[in-house]
């Protein structure tokens, strides 16, 4: 038995709408029972629905659909696309490969020495490493200090650069909104809105 297509009421649609191929052909692609698709062939089942071409979406080849139209007895075989399915991201911590775990330790001291904006979480989350771990290498008391040496956890494989600049703005951020929070209670003008107001005068002049 094949697997069933993404959207399987939506490719009969199509399928019923655009091939000759028999109702028991479209019901065993699409993983319907027979009646199902007549139901959808009579305009009883899958109303609203818009049809999705299987061609389209290369889960399907307009030549197999042409052989299976000659052939009513024939059944259609999906195409096979020679690609890794994506791998679903947990909740848990990132999965680091064995062969990169010992290079943690010098992309945490990169993070804490060139991005002190970041705090110990987003650090473990990049990194996939302990708040522990962390602060054992701020205050230099991990058990390889003096092997670690700070290195671009980019460029080591431990996460993307996309990440590491998402994760630095989201800290650059949330600093931003402490400092004025910290300026307000302390009755201190917004620097942001101080700096406005000197170009304006500046301006002005």
């Amino acid at each position: 038995m094949t697997a069933a297509p993404l959207m399987p009421k939506a490719t009969a649609v199509w399928l019923i709408e655009n091939t000759a191929l028999s109702f028991d052909q479209v019901a065993a692609f699409c993983g319907l029972h027979p009646l199902e698709v007549q139901g959808i062939a009579d305009g009883e089942v899958a109303k609203g629905i818009q049809g999705l071409d299987p061609t389209l979406n290369n889960q399907l080849s307009k030549e197999e659909i042409k052989r299976c139209e000659g052939d009513p007895k024939a059944r259609l075989m999906p195409k096979v696309v020679d690609l890794p399915e994506p791998v679903k991201r947990t909740k848990g911590p990132r999965y680091t490969p064995v062969a990169k775990r010992q290079d943690k330790p010098d992309g945490v001291a990169y993070l804490v020495k060139h991005a002190p904006e970041l705090k110990d979480a987003q650090i473990a989350k990049l990194i996939g490493t302990t708040k522990s771990t962390i602060q054992a290498i701020r205050e230099r008391t991990h058990w390889n200090s003096p092997n670690i040496r700070p290195r671009d956890p980019v460029l080591l494989g431990l996460c993307s650069q996309t990440e590491l600049n998402a994760a630095v703005e989201k800290a650059r951020r949330a600093k931003e909104r402490e400092e004025r929070a910290k300026n307000k209670a302390a009755g201190l003008p917004d620097k942001a809105e101080a700096e406005a107001e000197s170009e304006s005068e500046t301006a002005g002049e």
